[in-house]
């Protein structure tokens, strides 16, 4: 008889923004190392079906997925952080949970019962978890809850989650809860109140941590792991200390490490493995750390001051980094203040220019600007789904002479429409979830940079938007110097465009940040830095 899936629940309290996320992918990494086969999922209580209308202001990137979900960015943590690939079962929010119990009473499925919150929501919570269990060959399922512990918008899914634990047995289960120790300077002393409080209202629901991982600034004196042991009523030994790391998220890993977080969660469930060798992941954060080369890319967007905003694309370019021993340093630049003040200042010492995806017509004179400086100066220059967007418009006016060209997504009378909204998109009147998303094929053709780059013909890559390049305007465009290098296998929609008598400039309609790996760099990143590192060396 196989052996019985383990789930691992990670649950966070006092504040939000814990990095539960990050210890639940670094997590996944250390079971991973074990020789275990791990699957990470999303529970989120907002009431948004799906993060794919909401605001970057309000919830950073949209992660999407190869089933063409639209997900919570901690779902591209552990896409990174481990090997497992996710689907659109592996994030679930209050709103879906919501959606799926109203349309069962529409359908009559509750035989004219009462609808409540327990047990017809906490059901569909649970059948979530079992779906993703009889879906996967995973060993361990590690599943986050949004928000933090107290609040309303959780406490179904821990309801959900004390009433599952029961019925798979506590055995199979290891509840993980991320709490703040807050350090007091004025006292001189880290303070383990919020934390008795956080555990005492996962108590209150019904729920005993396993394991406290305490998020601090500092490390963890025996003293305080005593009193949180105590007053948790846990194990000292499962009191363990996630600190600030001190360059690189990927440190993460390895910090949990040294309290043998790993050895502590397969003790509880029973789980017998090898001990972790990190010796890959070793290497990797030091090349990172203690890179021998460092170039300067500018990333023109319009959501610059928020972190998160652009996380794959950073991370991404740190992946890059690595592979060539050198230290990206990510100049964010406003594309609004582009536009007005030029590139002369912003962009002059940039060994590469990268304009990202996005959406509405906010600074997109701007990119406009920046696409040109990289054309004109040979600056290494990726543009990423707006950005390709961005890069056809300048070269059709510029060096087509299509004077007004644009996209109709920001120029409806535009004379020389070269991006155009999708057939399929026409008289759409409802927003998420119906743009052009998840992974597609396509054909890249040989004798391109792009097929130097892939050294493939035969591509999947994940994309997220409504907008195409035009295919009227192919032919006077390609005449002119832009290259269309890759096309959808089905469609033959435009998805790599690329400049030949230049050192790198390539435009791509997908997002190629969402396949990026620690040790395994995206190509066209890979390439972009390679270029950028060069172009930074023939100016010295």
């Amino acid at each position: 008889m196989a052996n019985p899936t383990k789930y691992i629940f990670v649950t966070g309290g006092v504040v939000s923004s814990l990095g539960k996320g990050l210890a639940a992918a670094s997590l996944g990494t250390l079971l991973e190392h074990r020789g275990l086969n791990v699957l990470i999922q999303k529970f989120d209580p907002y009431l948004n079906v799906d993060p794919g209308t909401m605001s970057p202001f309000q919830h950073g990137e949209v992660y999407v997925l190869a089933d063409g979900a639209e997900t919570d960015l901690d779902l591209g943590h552990y896409e990174r952080f481990t090997n497992c690939q996710c689907s659109s079962l592996n994030n679930i929010t209050s709103g879906q949970v919501f959606e799926t119990v109203i349309n069962n009473e529409r359908a009559g499925k509750y035989l004219g019962k009462t609808v409540q919150y327990i047990p017809h929501c906490t059901d569909v919570i649970k059948e979530r978890i079992r779906e993703v269990t009889d879906s996967s060959d995973a060993d361990v399922i590690i599943t986050e809850i949004g928000g933090t512990t107290g609040d309303i918008e959780g406490h179904l899914f821990l309801e959900a989650l004390r009433q599952f634990s029961l019925e798979v047995g506590r055995a199979n289960t290891c509840f993980l809860h991320v709490t703040l120790l807050p350090y007091i300077a004025a006292a001189g002393e880290i303070k383990t109140k919020p934390t008795q409080q956080s555990v005492a209202k996962l108590r209150e629901i019904g729920i005993q941590p396993d394991i406290i991982v305490c998020r601090t600034e500092h490390d963890l004196d025996e003293d305080n792991k005593a009193k949180i042991a105590m007053f948790c009523n846990v194990e000292k030994q499962n009191v363990v200390a996630f600190r600030d790391v001190a360059h690189t998220i990927y440190e993460c890993p390895l910090d949990l490490r040294r309290d043998k977080l790993d050895r502590l969660v397969t003790d509880r469930l029973g789980i017998e493995s090898a001990t972790p060798d990190l010796e890959d992941w070793r290497r990797f954060v030091d090349r990172i750390i203690n890179p021998t080369h460092e170039i300067n890319i500018a990333v023109v967007g319009k959501y610059i001051e928020l972190q998160d905003a652009y996380k794959s694309i950073y991370e991404s370019l740190t992946h890059a980094g690595a592979e060539h021993d050198t230290r990206v340093n990510v100049h964010r630049v406003d594309a609004e203040k582009l536009a007005t003040n030029g590139p002369s200042i912003l962009l002059k010492d940039m060994d590469g220019i990268l304009i990202p995806g996005g959406f509405g017509d906010r600074g997109i004179e701007g990119k406009i600007v920046a696409a040109k400086f990289a054309r004109e100066n040979k600056v290494p220059y990726f543009g990423i789904c707006l950005g390709m967007q961005i890069a056809t418009i300048e070269f059709a006016r510029n060096v087509c002479n299509l004077e007004n060209a644009n996209s109709t997504e920001f120029d409806s009378e535009s004379p020389f429409p070269v991006i155009s909204l999708q057939d399929e998109q026409k008289g759409l009147t409802t927003m998420g979830a119906n743009m052009r998303l998840g992974a597609t094929d396509s054909t890249v053709f040989k004798g391109t940079k792009a097929f130097e780059l892939y050294g493939s013909e035969t591509i999947t890559e994940r994309h997220r938007h409504r907008y195409e390049f035009n295919p009227k305007y192919r032919e006077q465009i390609e005449t002119a110097g832009l290259k269309i290098s890759a096309v959808s296998a089905d469609e033959g929609l435009v998805e790599i465009v690329e400049i030949t008598d230049h050192p790198f400039f390539i435009g791509a309609q997908f997002h190629p940040e969402f396949l990026s790996k620690p040790n395994k760099p995206h190509p066209i990143f890979a390439g972009f830095v390679k270029a950028s590192l060069s172009n930074k060396e023939a100016k010295a």
